[in-house]
């Protein structure tokens, strides 16, 4: 996909579809998950290399993801810490604490996303 768009899609790579929610623009971006109180499925930030959970609700599962959406790392987060950015890292991808894990997510798997639309 050459120019990202803010909207649904789906994760694939992972244990079947997994609906994902994509943030390109600057405003969508520094929103991400701000003010929730969970998210059913993901949201993928792009281009992100790093995040932060100030003002956040809940812990939250942080994959770190390559230009070709190879997971690079995958952390957890407690409201209020500053991730490190990763150098190699294009996207990040938010989930709900414990979702990463039971979707199979791990260093070295490659994903893919489809937009909606």
């Amino acid at each position: 996909m050459a120019r990202w768009k803010n909207g649904p899609g789906m994760l694939l790579g992972a244990q079947g579809g997994i609906p994902v929610e994509i943030a390109a623009s600057y405003r969508a971006r520094a929103r991400g998950l701000l003010g929730r109180d969970g998210i059913e499925g993901a949201l993928l930030l792009t281009p992100a290399s790093g995040v932060h959970t100030f003002r956040m609700r809940f812990a939250i599962d942080v994959a770190y993801l390559s230009r070709d959406f190879t997971v690079l790392a995958v952390r957890t987060m407690r409201p209020g810490r500053l991730g490190r950015p990763r150098l190699r890292a294009r996207h990040v991808l938010e989930a709900e604490a414990g979702a990463m894990a039971r979707w199979g997510l791990r260093p070295g798997l490659r994903l893919g996303v489809e937009a909606a639309g």
